[in-house]
């Protein structure tokens, strides 16, 4: 059933609200970072935009950069980073075949560097990643 605030927005579920709490805390005391996918043209030529916030606890961000460019020297799609803040970054990843595949390391690289502890929002991106449960019945007879 909906529950409503006394203001007329939606009331979040239990599990959602301590979700969003935990990650409150999480960006405010651990050294975290939120990572919010999202597609900013959805036709030809497609470009996405990843945003990257960093927590309160660290003290600069030079890993941001560091990282992106073992990236960039990599990477098959073009991409460029934009400093918006000294805690706020995107990252815009160009069109390109393996668009969804280099963004997608360019997250595990943040994600291993801080041993896991990164937020992540999907925000408007619709890429579903690998299937975790492939049974090769459902496919081929």
């Amino acid at each position: 059933m909906v529950e409503f605030n006394p203001d007329g927005s939606l009331k979040l579920p239990g599990k959602m609200a301590v979700q969003e709490d935990e990650n409150k805390k999480r960006m405010q005391f651990q050294k975290c970072i939120t990572i919010k996918r999202e597609v900013v043209n959805f036709t030809a030529p497609k470009k996405c935009v990843l945003r990257i916030i960093l927590s309160d606890a660290f003290p600069n961000n030079r890993f941001v950069d560091t990282i992106y460019g073992y990236f960039k020297q990599r990477a098959s799609v073009p991409n460029k980073i934009n400093k918006i803040s000294d805690k706020e970054f995107e990252v815009e990843i160009g069109t390109d075949f393996r668009r969804c595949t280099d963004c997608n390391s360019l997250i595990n690289e943040y994600r291993e560097f801080l041993y896991g502890n990164i937020i992540e929002k999907k925000g408007s991106c619709t890429f579903e990643g690998h299937m975790r449960n492939f049974s090769y019945e459902d496919y081929f007879d």
